[in-house]
């Protein structure tokens, strides 16, 4: 089972996707945390990641896909894949099913965290209060929601015409969420 788990910033997708890989054995690919193993690594392709970032610059989404692939090769007895904050935009998605039809799999789950982003708002807010989280800035965290809001939101129809979103109420505490997504994935 390859999984996307779809949500915006602070819907729980972190949990949930800690919760997969303890309980299922799924291996989550954070894009992220792969980023950052390969400029570390000093490999070719960590090199040439290093320089992109240390450049300011975004990378590119066919080092990301080649990132993804080697986690892939890397990890060929998982019985599944969280993808974590990749596919961002319809033109990675696309680019993310070809790579994914190489190797005779596909993204066969998209769970959709359905929440209020005005929750979410006044959560992170009581977070940041707390905890002082530098993540958890309310004004920063409206830009990262606008940013899903523009970009990621409008993957949703994509793999919907596919027939693969299932919504969730993120919203829910996080046993229940968890209860869902498990539904949501054991569901023909």
């Amino acid at each position: 089972m390859n999984l996307i788990l779809f949500g915006p910033p602070a819907a729980g997708k972190g949990t949930q996707a800690k919760r997969l890989t303890a309980e299922r054995g799924y291996v989550q690919l954070s894009t992220g945390d792969m980023l950052r193993a390969a400029r570390k690594s000093g490999s070719e392709l960590g090199q040439r990641v290093a320089a992109i970032m240390d450049s300011g610059s975004l990378v590119s989404d066919e080092i990301v896909i080649a990132l993804i692939e080697q986690a892939l090769a890397d990890n060929k007895s998982a019985p599944g894949f969280i993808f974590d904050g990749f596919p961002r935009t319809v033109a990675q998605a696309e680019a993310l099913d070809a790579m994914l039809a190489r190797h005779g799999k596909q993204i066969d789950r998209v769970v959709r965290l359905e929440v209020d982003p005005q929750k979410l708002l006044a959560r992170v807010a009581k977070r940041f209060a707390d905890e002082g989280r530098a993540d958890d800035n309310p004004e920063s965290f409206k830009v990262r929601l606008d940013a899903y809001l523009a970009q990621t939101a409008p993957l949703v129809p994509y793999y919907e015409a596919q027939g693969k979103v299932r919504g969730v109420d993120g919203m829910a505490g996080i046993e229940d969420v968890a209860t869902s997504i498990a539904a949501a994935l054991d569901a023909a």
